[in-house]
């Protein structure tokens, strides 16, 4: 394993993040499953189009995420070994394992998350193919070059050391390999601009409180800390217009009965946690919140 992993040291207040992500997915994860699946991430929905099921919506972002990085669609150019970092209740993995055939490995900073998504895997006949474990994003468990993808969907928006969270991706792709990488983001500044105005600040901070988010950062920010790694065919855009009726949909089927009574089952904590979704359907309309989509491949 490269000496650099095996250097870096987690700051107290990473450590401290970490420790508070990993809670919030192991108290939360089992009400959210009810409402979102095994596929804890936005769906993708075609705009001025009916409103796509919840469930296919979600497979769709996961589809369009790897063409608009240009992942093969021809068998022999399939890739073998993919990490999802960040992998929740494992649903992408299965997804890909199930897509490609793939080996993938998907980490997470909550045991009740990494040991749920073996029980899918195994409940899939997958477990040959498919495995999760707690780890750190920003202390990645592998040796450098492992993956031939680098699969990272809404995890960036917990990374305290995005430098660090980006290197880890790049450092644990194959010469070629694919790294994508969607994220809630705050909008990119205008050339005049150095910060966000001081009432879009407080505002997303609210929500950085609720879900043990780090510092927003916006899509031109990754595209930055990219650049700086030997990577090429960078690319990015702005999906915020697919993604918006995924947070109403989500609050309806919170609504049905079955839905407000796994909320109460969960407890006051998840119902505490229901409430900033109010607060991202605000922050999309606002044009402050972005949904972002960045991808390149590592130079060969």
């Amino acid at each position: 394993m490269s000496s650099r992993v095996d250097n870096f040291q987690l700051s107290t207040e990473v450590v401290t993040l970490e420790k508070e992500v990993g809670k919030l997915y192991d108290e939360n994860s089992s009400t959210w499953e009810y409402v979102l699946g095994n596929h804890i991430h936005h769906g993708y929905y075609e705009p001025n189009a009916p409103i796509a099921d919840l469930r296919e919506a979600q497979f769709r972002m996961i589809e369009e995420c790897l063409r608009f990085a240009g992942v093969p669609d021809e068998p022999e150019k399939f890739p073998k070994n993919v990490v999802d970092v960040g992998c929740g209740l494992g649903g992408s993995s299965l997804h890909m394992a199930k897509k490609y055939g793939a080996k993938c490995l998907g980490i997470t900073l909550s045991a009740y998350q990494a040991q749920r998504a073996n029980d899918l895997a195994a409940a899939q006949g997958l477990s040959d193919n498919v495995s999760f474990q707690v780890a750190n994003a920003l202390k990645q468990p592998f040796p450098d070059g492992k993956f031939d993808l680098v699969w990272s969907l809404e995890s960036g928006e917990h990374m305290p050391e995005r430098e660090k969270f980006v290197s880890e991706l790049v450092r644990v792709a194959a010469p070629g390999a694919a790294i994508i990488i969607a994220a809630w983001c705050h909008r990119d500044l205008a050339p005049s601009e150095k910060f966000l105005k001081p009432k879009e600040t407080k505002f997303l901070d609210k929500i950085k409180n609720a879900y043990h988010l780090a510092e927003w950062c916006s899509v031109a920010d990754y595209v930055k800390l990219l650049e700086s790694h030997p990577v090429q065919d960078i690319k990015s855009d702005d999906w915020t217009r697919y993604v918006t009726p995924f947070w109403p949909q989500v609050i309806g089927k919170g609504l049905t009965w079955r839905g407000f009574s796994s909320v109460l089952f969960g407890g006051f904590k998840t119902l505490q946690k229901s409430w900033p979704m109010i607060w991202m359907i605000q922050g999309y309309k606002r044009g402050v919140i972005k949904f972002g989509i960045v991808t390149c491949r590592k130079a060969k």
